[in-house]
């Protein structure tokens, strides 16, 4: 988070006031850039057989991020944030008898599009345009697999009984905040900086599996909560 709030602070200082770009009423603004997914993940304990206990950790990913922007009036505006879908890498960290072991135990795609409601204090007005919101973020999950890792140590700890495993993870629905600003270099182009907060829960399921058939099914909650941050440029219509 630091290193936007310094982006957006540099862009601020070199481009202050070199270009005219008043957003007003009636205006579409299309932003796009880099968007990284940076969670902030915890889970509930996962119960693994042998009275072994683990949580999850979820990794960041950056895609392409899109963003259309219609200006509602010169100071009230509404965002879609939409991205390529991210993929993150799943691992299982050991608690109380195995704290400090890790291993990879999945992985899985998300799509999170969130629509925001802003609010642009310096609407109507030439300049650098920042912006606030609140809004809502429905992500939805799929290609969920289990690492090969998570199957053989579970293989391990049955005897042999688990050869296969499934991974589900339940879309989720929450409230999104955001901070950004657009600041002009050239007529209607702006560099564009923004950070969100999305509450992302998600009740997740491993299914345990030998010849098929399921041996049994651990079931917990993983809040997500990521950090969302994007550098990118602006083009207003």
């Amino acid at each position: 988070m630091k290193s936007v709030l310094h982006a957006i602070s540099v862009l601020a200082i070199v481009v202050w006031g070199s270009a005219a770009q008043a957003y007003e009423q009636g205006d579409w603004i299309l932003r796009f850039g880099a968007i990284t997914v940076a969670p902030e993940a915890s889970s509930q304990d996962i119960n693994l057989p042998d009275g072994l206990v683990a949580e999850v950790d979820v990794d960041d990913d950056t895609q392409l991020g899109f963003m259309p922007v219609y200006m509602m009036t010169d100071n009230i505006a509404f965002e879609l944030v939409a991205a390529t879908p991210f993929e993150h890498d799943i691992e299982a960290k050991g608690k109380g008898a195995i704290k400090g072991t890790s291993l990879p135990a999945g992985s899985t795609k998300h799509l999170p599009p969130t629509l925001m409601f802003q609010y642009y204090p310096r609407g109507g007005k030439s300049g650098w345009q920042p912006y606030a919101g609140i809004g809502i973020n429905y992500t939805v999950f799929f290609d969920e697999d289990v690492d090969d890792e998570l199957v053989n140590l579970l293989g391990d700890l049955t005897g042999g009984d688990v050869d296969n495993a499934d991974l589900d993870l339940g879309d989720s629905f929450g409230l999104a905040f955001q901070v950004g600003v657009d600041v002009p270099f050239y007529d209607n182009w702006a560099f564009n900086a923004a950070v969100w907060y999305m509450d992302i829960d998600t009740e997740a399921s491993i299914t345990a599996k030998s010849g098929g058939m399921q041996v049994d099914k651990v079931e917990f909650d993983v809040h997500i909560d990521p950090w969302v941050y994007n550098l990118g440029i602006a083009y207003r219509f």
